[in-house]
């Protein structure tokens, strides 16, 4: 009840009782005034909280840690450039963090190149209208990234609605940039990001130095893509802008020291670090991260090449940790054992493993987002994606620091050469601890300085995975699926690299249920905080959500791991029908190879069937590999049952797809055909139907790839 109101029926209480008479009066009247305001004071006068209290929670070193934590001075990219002394600014929209890493070894090499000054800035540091007063003598580059059906990355979001509001109005005549874009030509709207941006720059008044930049992951093209367009880039700061350029020796842009003093305590031993304090939006929609307990793991198929894993989560007693029904659970993986010991080996630091390390940035706006202290152990297993390909930029870089002749030459000419660098990365696993090894068997590579691979190894990024219950039906214990697959080499399929993720949930799943042999991982975690099957995770909010009246009917279309939401769609609207209440159909396309192979949750779908009655959820399959058919995907089953799906469309059913960007696609051709047979629409109007229903979250998609 509201405090002024009890005030108010207290002092109305005293009323009725008459003028006070005694002392005993007087003195009980004041009781209560005195009483009373204390309570509506309470916080503002008095038991104030302590804004400093969390400082005596927090570790001392705290205050080193990553750059991006600490108090920014302005948020004036002009004022920025001009206090720190910089000619040039690169701003990143990453929602992956590949565009973040880009832009962080664009501007290095920029720096060790041509002797620019340069800040890597997230665009959500900075307020947008600043941009209009960058200089005419400094330069801005963009490089963006383009994910879903053509949106921004989280940190762009900012900026992306101050160009929307701001389109007719834009005066940016004193503004020379660049832009580079990061997409996939799977999705409808491939690079839509980059385009927008530079449109409404260039009607700005905004002068554009070069053509703008596109790379396409749809085939793995993002590192070459980008090499093609950075050599556009250097090519017009010598030609155009009168850049000399340099031929200096690698400089780092870190300062790295040991200190044995510091305890284990002390250190930050891998786990992981919450998001920008910076990026609201992107904070705002994932939870805090938490050690969780896997409780469970099953295997729902298994095959020699091919797994499927359903596990189940324990949300305990992190009240703060709550999901609904379409979310998402992000893990934070770890690099496997191998990995790191070779890395450590050819680095010569095995003995140095656990040694703690002093990180600091040289100047400000360098690459530094890495905590510190810690040591390279845990740099290797937690921090940084030593898993991954190395870039043939990285390559050629490298010849620098070889220990051998043969060695620097083979780096050199696999730098230079685009095709003998693909056919050796077809025809090996080229992490860049297995690179050095191989490219000086045995040898230690005494000159590589550790710096070097903290800037150019991409930070370790976690993974998506949707939720595949539904928060009706197990609040605190949610499950996802993940399929299990190593993916073989181009020029060696003998040899196959498994998926970092994947196999470390296929590694904590095999201390639960017996699995197939996966790399070896430190399971426990740092300092034991996995110890109990747990993972490091956060929960991500989604717009992937079912309709909110159950009466709504829902077509789905999900190919293998896709089916994930769906199961917990299925789950929630089978709950509700036990309770009574009206459900709309459900009709769910879902392809895989064969029915008794890959087909997860079959028997459950078939249940829930039973459980919601016939008439209300039907499940078409597509089998691709089913021996006597012919290859049937669900966009086929689709167009088979084209009448019945764009009845159900017409009569506000609302469509999900969830699966490749690939497959999204071809679903999406299928359907736009059928609209246009069935109404007879020609392209402008099935677009706008389209665009129409996405407007109303009537279509959605949860893609990748």
């Amino acid at each position: 009840m509201d405090a002024s109101f009890i005030t108010r029926e207290a002092m109305s209480n005293i009323a009725v009782l008459g003028k006070p008479t005694s002392p005993l009066d007087i003195a009980a009247l004041a009781a209560v005034g005195v009483s009373s305001a204390a309570y509506l004071l309470r916080g503002i006068a008095w038991d104030k909280p302590d804004p400093y209290r969390h400082l005596f929670f927090e570790r001392p070193q705290l205050k080193d840690g990553f750059q991006s934590e600490r108090v920014q001075a302005t948020r004036n990219i002009a004022e920025a450039l001009e206090q720190q002394g910089k000619n040039c600014v690169i701003f990143w929209g990453s929602q992956s963090g590949t565009a973040e890493g880009i832009a962080y070894r664009l501007a290095r090499e920029c720096h060790i190149r041509y002797g620019l000054e340069v800040i890597a800035a997230d665009l959500s540091d900075y307020d947008p209208e600043t941009i209009a007063l960058i200089p005419e003598s400094k330069l801005a580059i963009f490089v963006l990234s383009t994910f879903g059906e053509g949106d921004p990355s989280d940190n762009t979001a900012g900026f992306w609605e101050w160009l929307h509001k701001n389109a007719s109005k834009l005066s940016l005549p004193n503004l020379h940039y660049a832009a580079f874009g990061l997409g996939n030509s799977n999705y409808k709207y491939y690079n839509r990001v980059v385009d927008v941006v530079a449109e409404a720059l260039e009607k700005g008044g905004a002068k554009r130095l070069l053509p703008v930049g596109r790379a396409d992951d749809s085939t793995g093209g993002t590192e070459e893509d980008y090499l093609a367009w950075k050599d556009d880039l250097f090519t017009t700061f010598r030609e155009k802008l009168g850049y000399e350029e340099r031929d200096n020796p690698y400089t780092p842009t870190l300062t790295i020291r040991e200190d044995p003093s510091l305890e284990p305590i002390d250190l930050h031993s891998g786990v992981p670090i919450e998001q920008h304090a910076s990026n609201k939006k992107k904070v705002a929609k994932t939870s805090p991260i938490k050690p969780l307990e896997i409780s469970s793991a099953e295997y729902l198929y298994s095959s020699t090449k091919r797994n499927c894993l359903h596990m189940e989560v324990e949300l305990g007693s992190y009240a703060e940790l709550r999901y609904k029904t379409g979310d998402h659970l992000v893990i934070y993986p770890m690099a496997p054992d191998e990995e790191i010991q070779i890395l450590l080996r050819a680095l010569g630091l095995e003995d140095k493993a656990s040694t703690p390390l002093l990180i600091s940035a040289i100047e400000s706006g360098s690459a530094h987002t890495l905590p510190s202290p810690t040591s390279a152990e845990a740099l290797f297993r937690y921090y940084l994606e030593i898993s991954a390909p190395v870039s043939r930029d990285a390559v050629r870089d490298l010849a620098q620091f070889a220990p051998t002749p043969v060695a620097k030459d083979l780096l050199a000419a696999l730098g230079r050469d685009k095709t003998a660098y693909s056919e050796f990365v077809g025809a090996t696993h080229v992490t860049i601890g297995r690179l050095l090894a191989a490219a000086a068997p045995g040898a230690i590579w005494a000159d590589l300085p550790l710096s070097y691979i903290l800037e150019t190894v991409p930070l370790l990024q976690p993974r998506y995975y949707s939720i595949s219950s539904s928060s009706v039906v197990s609040p605190r214990r949610l499950a996802i699926t993940v399929g299990v697959e190593d993916a073989p080499l181009a020029h060696n399929p003998q040899v196959a690299i498994p998926g970092l993720t994947t196999s470390y949930l296929a590694a904590v799943a095999g201390s639960l249920t017996p699995s197939p042999s996966q790399p070896a991982y430190a399971l426990a975690g740092p300092d034991g905080a996995l110890q109990g099957h747990r993972v490091f995770a956060a929960i991500r909010r989604s717009k992937f959500k079912l309709p909110a009246f159950a009466s709504t009917p829902i077509v789905m279309v999900a190919a293998g791991t896709g089916i994930a939401p769906f199961r917990a769609f299925v789950q929630e609207r089978a709950r509700l029908r036990a309770v009574g209440k009206e459900v709309g159909r459900m009709v769910l396309f879902f392809g895989c190879r064969r029915a008794g192979e890959d087909f997860p949750y079959r028997g459950e779908l078939d249940e829930a069937r039973v459980a919601v009655g016939g008439d209300k959820f039907e499940v078409v399959p597509a089998y691709s590999r089913e021996e006597g058919q012919p290859k049937r995907y669900v966009q086929d089953r689709i167009a088979e049952r084209a009448k019945d799906v764009c009845e159900l469309l017409d009569n506000d059913a609302t469509l999900y797809i969830c699966g490749r960007a690939a497959m999204a696609r071809e679903v999406a051709k299928v359907l736009e055909e059928a609209m246009m047979g069935q109404h007879g629409w020609d392209a402008a109007q099935v677009t706008e139907w389209k665009n129409s229903v996405k407007r109303g979250n009537k279509w959605l998609e949860d893609v990748w790839g």
